[in-house]
């Protein structure tokens, strides 16, 4: 392709834009790398599940607390409910899901097979909104939960009380702060930080199976109470079934558990094409979690409802959001229960890293290749800059509320999780697993009624999703009309017989003729050149060379472009192209044929009728339109010096 030279650029701007080269050139260079690591390298699973446990385990901060308050003395019976869709569930779809996506890109790849187009690339960027909504929601308020836990301790409440949106901002600016530095430092972190962390928790757990068996009465209590409330067993589980959606935030994790798998290891032998030991680890990362803290969510929502009194989940209650923290502090001592604090603090504040990975995993994967972001956000760094302001701006708007975010985080979640249950689904239908097909079918109806219960409960959830939705549209088509422009291809490639079509007419000027193939018989063909040679008084001598764009998909931005040569009815030499743009390709055929062969090329087109507003817009939308003056166009743009550029006569 044509080159220009350009300055220097600034040591900033290269570290900046460090590894952009090698982002999107494959599966396997994509994702928050600082520098991308080589094909089918990374960490081992357990460690990679770190960082995606930051997310999932860090949810024992705030679930047993909304657990209590959502289905009271039922809060065990409800977690079990939770625990088994969680297992039979959502584990064996996100298994699938990574055997169909090994490359990190989730369910969203999935479903974007089904459709083409723009619907398809409109459905994309709608799920893209949900998935925005999960992680940048999953960064603002797991660090308004840390800063709660650090307001609340009893040590700090008087020096740090009403300083919660300063903390909340200084720890999402830290967040960001470590991804600047590296992935592989958060990764460390992430470890660390769950090691720790469920160490402790293990603790508090323990401490309070002992205090529930050294005081019996309180099972007793508990049991009583419940039968009062309740009446029998059945009544129970009927009631735990409505109510267990208000505990959806338990099933967060196994999104970016599947988004950050470009980092597991893998084997040596693996490929790009089939990672079966990526797959594989991933399958172990994925069940690991979920068993983990599948035990967590059981024990501590048992402990929690029957040692902790009611009213001290309620607002302005000690246990409100910090559930175990209260036992820590209550059974432990004040200690304890500060290290505690500080290893719940620290992995909330870090539940973001895995959040992070996952946007950093999937932004790049999709928007720079539909056109719809700039070259610039195939790169880590000013993405983790993007999205840390736009995590500002989450947190300044819900005054930094853990429980006014909820419903936006559930909703995400739950989108994610359904359209992975359904896309599975389709797969297994494809592939015609019938017993698997039903099994997936089931699990859908399940996440479908927990997602729709929670927009009927918690509608702010949506409204919030749809923002970002909309900005994500907005923002898209904006920077799709703004690049409307760009030399779109990738690479030109030439078959023998264009080779020599382009060699043969090189001895003299080379004159391309654009011609919109219709009937594609003698008479087109004799008629185009008549009319060219009418219109721009050329003599009967110039030698001419047809050129034919077929618009592929007009949706897609960036490809290679394939010429094959052909001569029709012995006569006229033609060179055929695919692309999903006509004056893109016409521009990067141009400028290959000018580099290879040294000439300046000549290309000759005659007038669009009809309004030109509505000609560029079907150059938008469809890739065709007025294709003189737009060609014209992104010549200019790909090679400024007007002694080298193509000509463009129009007639």
């Amino acid at each position: 392709m044509a080159t220009t030279e350009h300055p220097a650029p600034s040591r900033l701007r290269t570290w900046m834009l460090e590894g952009l080269s090698d982002m999107g050139k494959g599966h396997g260079a994509q994702g928050p790398h600082a520098e991308p690591e080589p094909p089918h390298k990374g960490q081992p699973w357990y460690r990679v599940m770190c960082l995606t446990g930051v997310d999932y385990f860090s949810t024992l901060g705030y679930q047993p607390g909304i657990a209590a308050l959502a289905a009271g003395l039922l809060s065990p019976v409800a977690t079990v409910i939770l625990v088994i869709v969680t297992l039979a569930g959502a584990l064996p779809v996100y298994r699938r899901v990574a055997q169909e996506s090994p490359h990190g890109e989730g369910s969203i790849a999935m479903l974007e097979r089904l459709l083409s187009f723009w619907k398809g690339k409109l459905f994309v960027l709608t799920l893209l909104g949900f998935a925005a909504t999960d992680f940048l929601i999953t960064i603002t308020l797991s660090a308004a939960d840390a800063s709660t836990h650090l307001v609340e301790n009893p040590h700090l409440t008087s020096v740090l009380h009403g300083k919660q949106m300063l903390i909340t901002l200084i720890l999402v600016a830290l967040l960001g702060a470590v991804f600047l530095k590296g992935f592989l430092e958060a990764i460390g972190v992430a470890v660390a930080l769950v090691v720790a962390y469920l160490g402790l928790n293990a603790v508090v757990v323990a401490v309070g199976f002992w205090h529930v068996l050294t005081e019996g009465h309180v099972v007793t209590d508990w049991s009583n109470a419940l039968t009062a409330e309740h009446g029998n067993v059945l009544a129970m589980v009927g009631v735990s079934l409505i109510v267990f959606p208000k505990l959806a935030l338990g099933l967060s994790g196994f999104e970016t558990g599947v988004a950050v798998m470009p980092h597991v290891q893998g084997d040596p032998d693996d490929t790009e094409e089939q990672p079966r030991g990526r797959i594989r680890d991933t399958k172990k990362l994925l069940t690991a979690a979920a068993l983990i803290m599948s035990v967590f969510l059981i024990t501590t929502s048992f402990i929690t409802t029957v040692l902790i009194p009611e009213k001290e989940f309620e607002d302005g209650g000690q246990a409100n959001g910090r559930a175990l923290a209260y036992l820590a502090h209550e059974y432990l001592g004040n200690g304890f229960g500060t290290v505690y604090d500080i290893s719940t603090i620290a992995i909330l504040w870090f539940a973001g890293a895995s959040a992070m990975a996952g946007l950093l995993n999937l932004m790049p994967r999709y928007l720079p290749r539909y056109g719809m972001a700039p070259h610039w956000a195939r790169a880590v760094r000013p993405m983790v800059i993007v999205f840390t302001l736009v995590a500002f701006l989450v947190t300044w708007i819900f005054d930094a509320d853990v429980d006014a975010q909820g419903g936006a985080y559930a909703t995400g979640v739950l989108v994610l999780m359904s359209s992975a249950a359904i896309a599975v689904t389709i797969a297994a239908r494809r592939a015609q697993e019938r017993r698997w097909t039903i099994v997936f079918g089931i699990v859908s109806a399940v996440l479908l009624y927990v997602t729709v219960v929670n927009v009927i409960e918690r509608p702010d959830g949506v409204k919030i999703g749809a923002c970002f939705i909309a900005g994500i549209i907005l923002i898209s088509l904006l920077s799709r009309l703004l690049r409307a422009f760009e030399l779109r291809v990738t690479d030109v490639t030439m078959d023998d017989m264009a080779q020599r079509f382009v060699r043969d007419i090189a001895s003299r000027k080379i004159r391309f003729i654009a011609n919109e193939p219709d009937r594609r018989d003698k008479a087109e063909y004799r008629d185009k050149i008549e009319q060219i040679r009418n219109d721009n008084d050329l003599t009967e001598q110039e030698d001419f060379v047809f050129l034919e764009v077929t618009v592929t998909d007009p949706s897609e931005f960036e490809a290679g472009l394939q010429v094959s040569g052909e001569v029709m009815h012995n006569r006229y030499r033609v060179l055929t192209l695919e692309s999903s743009s006509v004056p893109n390709a016409l521009a990067a055929l141009l400028l290959h044929v000018r580099d290879t062969t040294g000439c300046i090329p000549h290309i000759y087109f005659e007038w669009t009728e009809g309004n030109p507003f509505a000609n560029f817009l079907r150059f938008f939308l469809f890739g065709q339109g007025e294709v003189a003056p737009v060609t014209r166009e992104v010549l200019r743009e790909a090679e400024p010096d007007r002694a080298r550029r193509p000509r463009v006569h129009t007639g």
